[in-house]
């Protein structure tokens, strides 16, 4: 009989666990959390100090039951569960679940599972940290009072099934904001000009105009830029300064939570979800050929980019015996952290440096492969030295203007061998030249641009800007953009997150009824707040005392003034052709279509094209509103597809003065009539 009871969230974890204790120990696993706030009421008492009403989750009883008997046979019994707040509240409900003798019951954490890590922290184990805990109970409770208040809200006075919450909001608030950014944005016209040269045989190399010798100088028109070059075509261009130098690049730090889901997003094209999937995996541990289960990275869900004095000393061991002793850095690289980063764990890391991608490829899935070798890469880069290149800089002079142009080149590529391609100048190949050197001038030209409007977020740079503005933790970026998604808030095309009109909706009520919730300071706030239960510094109920009863206010206040946004049965002038009746305008997922009202003896539907009103610039056909298969609003023709007239922005009846072309209204607040001709660039108000 098995002395000792180990019990860990998967079965993936016990797996690997399994093979590093003896036959005294028996290794299980709650399959998650085993207690819970209930599903189908708020379970906060409100009247009795916002105490939580934990019940044991749907499902689990047979398993519990198998716990607690093993439970009472075992002398000692190990809470295992992950190292963060959220596994050391999994261990407490564990205690009250199972009705764990807490004389006999102890938790060890470990940030890796190795067979080092795993014995370390069964000889280290400790008592339950009830500050971690409170912690992660003040965000429960405060999520849970959040978001079935406002889910209520919603079904009530929008649609059912809808929900709110308190990251989710300020999420789908950036993606909204966004897009009206967007579509008020103006383009400003500006030029750029350069010049080419003769080099050695029949090379040429090019310079950028920069202003003059006064200063910088920008070009906003053709009539500018065509009076520089006037001025300089028949002028000699003389080399007047020379720099020649060094530069160094430094390897980036090893990875976070956060810049683990960008990288894996923007290189292997990975959602959020699905990168926490994968490391998951990585982390709990995967059959290796030759070794057995075993974990291959360091926990997952982390904000620190610090990493330990043994994981360093295997970086160096293994950068020298493969690289050579030149790149490692004569001192060792340290990154900070972000700065409301809570650093209780290493950065994310493989737990051994000499297990490199390529040694265990056979034993990995293709994309388990991917996310290892980013992850292993990433490490080893971080710990090596900087890269060094050689620079060179020239300026020229044609009378009072200014022309640039630099290369460079690699000296010594450092932590590039491993991670990140070496910067050389390729493009610009500057042949030997002396100050006062005069330039023979092939050509001279200058380039119309426009400035172009701020990105859509990706699932990238989403979680980047979450992170800089300290709105929620490592663990919840994933599952926030999987809610919105879900609840189709927002959608999808390209990697690019676009509002839906239900989005747009839900996000007008929270800014105008919640504008706390949404605020980003206000969410950002509370982070430092969790951190400051965590410390030991507050009571976790204070939080919830501060927070509701203005909260409850907003709630009644937009109970009272909100009108059911009506999502009215608009009949129309178009008839159903199976059964003859008015079809009616039905609000789905993506908003209006056209449905039968005999539903559901007639089950007909129909997209709903709104008219603008406007005659399509192509055939004189009326231009509709219309939506992509993912919600996506734009203006097409109504004789598609013999016409293939299409535009994001809404066209205009009235023609560019200056060129003929159809206009197209921007903005959402003040609305702008643009020129579609890209080289023209006339604007003015719409009712000018």
């Amino acid at each position: 009989m098995a002395k000792y009871l180990v019990i860990v969230e998967s079965p993936a974890k016990s797996k690997t666990i399994k093979k590093f204790l003896g036959s005294n120990y028996k290794v299980e696993a709650s399959m998650g959390h085993v207690r819970d706030l209930p599903k189908s009421q708020l379970g906060i008492d409100l009247e009795n100090d916002y105490e939580p009403k934990y019940i044991t989750i749907r499902g689990k009883g047979d398993l519990l039951a198998k716990l607690r008997k093993e439970a009472k046979t075992a002398d000692k019994i190990f809470l295992a569960t992950d190292p963060d707040r959220e596994g050391e509240a999994i261990s407490w409900h564990l205690i009250h679940a199972l009705n764990l003798d807490e004389k006999k019951t102890n938790r060890i954490t470990f940030n890796e599972i190795t067979k080092n890590a795993v014995k370390k922290s069964i000889k280290e184990a400790r008592k339950i940290d009830m500050d971690l805990v409170d912690a992660q109970q003040a965000r429960r409770v405060l999520d849970r009072i959040v978001g079935y208040s406002l889910s209520s809200l919603l079904w009530q006075k929008v649609k059912k099934g809808l929900s709110g919450g308190r990251v989710q909001s300020v999420a789908l608030r950036l993606i909204c904001d966004r897009e009206e950014e967007i579509l008020s944005f103006i383009p400003d016209e500006y030029w750029s000009l350069s010049a080419s040269f003769a080099g050695k045989g029949k090379s040429v190399f090019t310079a950028d105009f920069s202003g003059s010798k006064k200063g910088k100088i920008a070009l906003s028109s053709e009539e500018e830029t065509n009076k520089i070059i006037d001025s300089v075509k028949n002028k000699d261009f003389i080399v007047h300064e020379i720099k020649t130098g060094t530069r160094i690049r430094k390897p980036v730090a090893p990875f976070t939570t956060s810049t683990l889901q960008q990288e894996a997003s923007k290189v292997l094209n990975l959602t959020t979800q699905k990168t926490m999937l994968i490391a998951q995996q990585l982390y709990e541990g995967v059959d290796v050929k030759g070794e057995g289960t075993v974990g291959l990275v360091s926990y997952i869900r982390t904000d620190s980019t610090r990493i330990s004095d043994d994981a360093y000393a295997d970086a160096c061991t293994f950068i020298t015996d493969n690289y050579g002793n030149e790149y490692l850095p004569e001192e060792r690289n340290v990154y900070k952290s972000k700065r409301n980063s809570q650093d209780a764990h290493e950065a994310i890391r493989p737990t051994s440096a000499f297990r490199t991608p390529e040694s265990i490829k056979d034993s990995l899935t293709k994309e388990q492969f991917k996310l290892y070798k980013l992850i292993w890469e990433r490490f080893i880069a971080s710990q090596m030295a900087f890269a060094i290149y050689n620079t060179k800089s020239i300026k020229i002079c044609a009378g009072d203007y200014v022309f640039r142009t630099s290369s460079s080149s690699v000296s010594f590529p450092g932590f590039t061998k491993v991670y990140g391609e070496a910067e050389e100048d390729e493009a610009v190949k500057i042949p030997e030249l002396k100050e006062k050197d005069v330039l023979k001038l092939k050509d001279i030209k200058g380039d119309q641009h426009f400035t172009q409007p701020p990105a859509r977020y990706t699932d990238a740079s989403l979680v980047k800007t979450l992170e800089e503005i300290g709105v929620g933790r490592p663990s919840t970026y994933a599952p926030t953009i999987s809610v919105i998604l879900a609840r189709n808030y927002v959608t999808k095309e390209s990697k690019l997150f676009y509002p839906t009109e239900l989005g747009e909706i839900v996000n007008d009520i929270m800014k105008n009824y919640f504008e706390d919730i949404v605020a980003v300071d206000f969410t950002a706030n509370m982070e430092d707040t969790l951190d400051r239960v965590e410390d030991g510094n507050m009571e976790w109920k204070e939080i919830i005392r501060a927070f509701y009863p203005v909260f409850d206010t907003d709630l009644k206040d937009a109970y009272d003034k909100l009108s059911k946004v009506e999502i009215k049965d608009e009949v129309t002038d178009v008839i159903c052709e199976k059964c003859g009746r008015n079809m009616v305008v039905k609000y789905g997922r993506y908003g209006k279509f056209l449905a039968c009202p005999g539903f559901p003896e007639c089950s007909n539907i129909k997209p709903l094209y709104e008219d603008t009103g406007v005659s399509c610039p192509k055939c004189g056909g009326k231009v509709l509103v219309k939506k992509t298969k993912k919600g996506r609003k734009y203006f097409g023709c109504e004789n598609n597809p013999e016409c293939d007239f299409m535009s994001w922005n809404k066209p205009s009846n009235e023609k560019c003065p200056e060129c003929g072309s159809f206009l197209e209204e921007k903005g959402t607040k003040s609305v702008k009539l643009l020129c579609t001709n890209p080289r023209c660039g006339f604007v003015k108000e719409k009712n000018q």
